[in-house]
């Protein structure tokens, strides 16, 4: 009998980044409101973007995420830590190898761990 799963979970570990780009409101906002459209799928948001300075000034950042159809994408990146994770999780299967390579690219990471597991392999259909 073949598992059928729910969808794809891409994480993405992120660092030797620009620097730069880990503390820009707008670009980030860029990358999550471009990617849903390249990967087929459905943004059903706006991406809500936001920086973030707690209560440890070394993970100041910015944090964002857009709502698709088909479930999630979002950032938390750190600028003094030089890292960024990222998660793209969907209902339905898209081309992971896009995904990586787009952020990848945006973000000029020097070093990257990601992994893709597949979600939901009881979920009912």
């Amino acid at each position: 009998m073949e598992n059928i799963f729910f969808g794809p979970h891409l994480t993405m570990d992120l660092s030797n980044c620009n620097k730069e780009k880990l503390s820009d409101y707008s670009f980030i906002f860029n990358l999550l409101s471009e990617l849903p459209e390249k990967i087929g799928m459905t943004k059903i948001t706006q991406p809500y973007v936001f920086p973030y300075k707690g209560l440890v000034p070394d993970d100041s950042g910015i944090t964002g995420v857009v709502i698709i159809a088909e479930s999630h994408i979002s950032i938390h990146s750190f600028e003094q830590k030089d890292y960024v994770f990222i998660d793209v999780f969907s209902c339905k299967n898209f081309d992971v190898n896009i995904a990586k390579k787009y952020f990848i690219d945006a973000f000029e990471s020097k070093t990257v761990k990601c992994h893709t597991i597949n979600r939901g392999a009881n979920f009912p259909r």
